[in-house]
């Protein structure tokens, strides 16, 4: 008989191999239950075609066919059963059939799981097999949403779909490596949202320091999770917000380092973290009630998660007030000033001064360096970090301050309270550090000379806490800030000089200034020796510092020298609202537009302040002068020297003292001392009126057309239908009269006399934006204003404002 070739043999049988699965195809098809219902179960030599599925036992997840774009492209996948949409696990992403003839097999032969084609050709395999005993018996899709194929008489798990993830984690899946195989389970993310081809972006555990979760496109990595620090990911606070709904945990063992969430009881809604086409991770949350995922959190959240935003020995801050959302660390300059200015941040930053332990050889160190504390960050990448789970946080100083090579350390673990557990040391750079909520301290290593600077720095912040009253203890225990050098704040002002200043009031005057990297801002220099100096150079550092909204201005810095006391803010180019607003040959300026934005803004920056912040806030000196307008005359409400905080259950205080300017107080504040929210809401109301007609509130009675005040000119204009005739003229023309109208309408709210009956500033918000929210009728005022005038004619003594800028004192009776 002629003997066969090698190839012939192979080839035959292969086609013996492909008559067995075919064989099991077209005579075992997939079992249904009694009642029709789909099983969970592919049985060995079963079949599953395509418009049958295998539905999980509580029916939480099905496994089938289905064409997330082109219809000529299938593709065997596991989703939630409730949202199609959902897909948590593709087989063949890279290898889609191009019909409705797929079938999902078990190899009688091999016990592997098989995706074949209408030719027979297999486009995706499990790749398993059972080696020298009997095949496997079956394959189940658990409630849990993992395909799992078990061995026939042990039961054993042979392969299972948690282990190949596509884009998705879900509950019980782990995200981490193998260290001692390499094997890692790692997302990846689809092409687009509608073709699970592999994409551009991979997400998984990092592969030295502590454990993180790193995204990668390529090789580059473009976001970091922050190490673990026994709790959560440190640059990942908001991990803690959902514990109702699912835990978080880290397994490290020597087989295994992965990262793992659960569900944290029976009944939670589904969760699943989705890595997009776009490199973003989505915490996404099931809502039952409206049927939709609702996103809880995305890493990366913001520009400061973009990995080595700011280079090394750089920190990012998303609150800055700038675009410029990098500086460096304390003792550090940028490594290239003018390409910093340029806002190219990612060569990073230099030392001012260098370390006095020499060589950098690892040797012994000395101890004329130290360390400065640079506060609530995510820790820098730890891939040139050493870990020492042992030592304690005063330990890990000397073992750092001992090597000439150690530039930073930090706690490892913050379980258990008190300043934290085990060492991070960093050698070298450390690069992507970023300010976060609930972050942690880093100890930077600096010469000795650069110490004494933080300690002056430290210096000022007791000053501040010091000198100042009535603080919330919230503020007064975790003032954060940058307290600046005098003399580099007096060499950017240019000493003060005249040409630059641009402003003046009653507690001192304005300048512009030019910080090193060509950083421009605005320097107020309060008066010396003011107590109303004080108390508002400390009401501004303790609460603007903690309120970050793009309609409220930015403090970036304070300075406190001898009796010289100094805020440093962000530089907004356009001065003023009533710079423009009541100069005839400015007002132009203000089309309607910008005008009904500079509401809008003015409106949300109070509901922030009043009821989004931390803390409820009451600026309490509302007027258009303290309304700065940027680059594109966006508002930031200004000057919170004389605002108050309210705490608890708090909703309304009186003050002997009462603080505000002439027209903007509402009457219960100015006759009473009485002030809340409401105070704001009526200040509030005159500002729009001002800006709706482009008359102040104080203007001579000739311009209000010989009513006693702006209010009684705008509500008899209402109340006659003449709204028309109250709008600035140059405006008329070219604006929305519905628009117009309405914040006549909501402007003669907020004025009511009675507080009761204003409005909150969240309604005033939202019937701004919203022309179907229907606006209550306002009640006639009793034109408080001509009542003050009376009153202080009758030898109530008044103290006026500086050009109209700065607070008014009155004493209340």
């Amino acid at each position: 008989m002629q003997e066969k070739s090698p190839a012939v043999g192979a080839a035959t049988a292969k086609i013996f191999h492909l008559h067995v699965i075919l064989f099991s195809v077209f005579l075992l098809p997939l079992e249904t239950s009694a009642a029709g219902v789909a099983s969970d179960t592919l049985n060995n030599g079963g079949n599953l075609t395509d418009g049958s599925t295998l539905v999980s036992a509580g029916g939480s997840f099905t496994l089938g066919f289905f064409s997330p774009g082109s219809p000529s492209k299938r593709y065997l996948g596991i989703w939630f059963s409730n949202s199609t949409s959902a897909v948590v696990w593709v087989a063949n992403r890279d290898s889609p059939l191009n019909d409705t003839a797929g079938v999902l097999v078990i190899s009688g032969a091999t016990g592997e799981l098989l995706l074949l084609d209408g030719f027979g050709q297999a486009a995706w395999s499990s790749n398993t097999t059972t080696g020298a005993g009997p095949p496997p018996s079956e394959a189940q899709l658990l409630e849990s949403g993992n395909l799992v194929v078990r061995g026939r008489s042990s039961g054993d798990v042979l392969w299972q779909s948690f282990d190949h993830p596509s884009n998705t984690l879900i509950a019980g899946m782990r995200l981490g490596r193998n260290p001692r195989t390499g094997d890692e389970w790692s997302l990846t993310s689809w092409r687009s949202r509608s073709d699970p081809t592999t994409g551009d972006y991979r997400n998984g555990m990092g592969p030295g320091g502590l454990p993180a979760i790193v995204t990668w496109r390529g090789a580059a990595k473009k976001y970091r999770s922050g190490p673990w620090n026994g709790a959560w990911f440190n640059g990942v606070p908001e991990m803690t917000s959902y514990s109702s709904m699912y835990t978080n945990r880290l397994v490290d063992k020597p087989d295994e380092v992965a990262f793992v969430f659960d569900d944290a009881a029976a009944g939670v809604p589904f969760c699943r973290l989705v890595l997009n086409e776009a490199g973003v991770v989505q915490s996404l949350v099931w809502d039952q009630a409206t049927q939709a995922w609702n996103a809880l959190a995305q890493s990366p959240r913001d520009v400061c998660d973009d990995y080595a935003k700011c280079g090394a020995f750089g920190l990012c801050n998303v609150n800055t007030a700038t675009t410029l959302f990098c500086s460096c660390m304390a003792g550090f300059t940028p490594a290239s000033p003018s390409r910093w200015s340029m806002r190219e941040t990612s060569g990073g930053c230099r030392r001012s001064t260098p370390l006095e332990c020499g060589g950098g050889d690892g040797g012994a160190g000395t101890t004329t360096d130290g360390f400065v504390a640079v506060r609530g960050v995510k820790l820098p990448d730890t891939d040139n970090a050493t870990v020492e789970m042992g030592a304690t946080l005063e330990g890990c100083r000397a073992r750092c301050l001992a090597n000439c090579s150690c530039v930073a350390y930090a706690a490892a673990d913050i379980r258990g309270g008190g300043a934290g557990s085990g060492c991070l040391m960093w050698t070298g750079g450390i690069i992507d550090a970023r300010n976060v909520d609930k972050g942690q301290d880093l100890y930077l290593r600096l010469a000795k000379s650069e110490l004494g600077k933080q300690k002056s720095n430290e210096y000022q912040k007791k000053a501040v806490l010091r000198s100042f009253r009535n603080s919330h203890e919230l503020f007064e225990r975790n003032i954060e800030f940058p307290f600046l050098n005098f003399e580099d704040v007096v060499a950017s002002t240019n000493n003060f000089s005249d040409s630059n200043m641009l402003g003046k009031g009653g507690f001192g005057k304005v300048y512009k200034g030019m910080l090193g990297g060509g950083k421009e801002v605005a320097v107020k220099r309060l008066s010396t020796g003011s107590t109303q100096g004080v108390e508002h150079f400390t009401n501004e550092v303790v609460l603007i510092a903690k309120l970050q909204h793009k309609n409220l201005v930015r403090l970036l810095g304070c300075c406190i020298h001898g009796d010289e006391k100094l805020l440093v803010y962000e530089y907004l180019p356009n001065k003023s609202l009533d710079y423009f607003l009541f100069d005839d040959s400015k007002k132009s300026m203000l089309d309607w537009q910008t005008r009904f934005n500079i509401i809008k803004g003015v409106a949300r920056g109070l509901v922030y302040l009043h009821q989004d912040s931390r803390m409820t806030i009451i600026h309490r000196d509302l007027k258009a002068s303290n309304i700065l307008l940027d680059e594109k005359m966006r508002p930031k409400i200004s000057d919170f020297g004389m605002a108050r905080i309210f705490g608890g259950s708090e909703q309304q205080e009186s003050t002997k003292r009462v603080v505000g300017t002439y027209g903007y107080m509402s009457p219960e504040y100015a006759m009473e001392g009485i002030f809340s929210v409401k105070s704001d809401t009526y200040s509030f109301g005159i500002l729009l009126l001002e800006i709706v007609s482009g008359l102040k509130i104080s203007s001579p009675h000739h311009l209000v057309m010989d009513f006693p005040n702006l209010i009684a000119y705008a509500w008899n204009l209402w109340k006659d239908e003449k709204q028309r005739d109250f709008v600035d003229t140059l405006v008329i023309d070219n604006c929305s009269l519905s628009e117009v109208f309405r914040c006549i309408h909501i402007g003669l709210l907020c004025v009511q006399d009675s507080p009761n009956a204003r409005p909150l500033m969240s309604s005033v918000a939202s019937m701004l934006d919203n022309e179907g929210v229907p606006c209550p009728v306002p009640n006639q005022p009793i034109y408080f204003v001509q009542r003050h005038h009376e009153a202080e004619e009758q030898g109530k003594y008044l103290e006026k404002s500086v050009n109209n800028v700065t607070l008014t004192m009155l004493e209340g009776r």
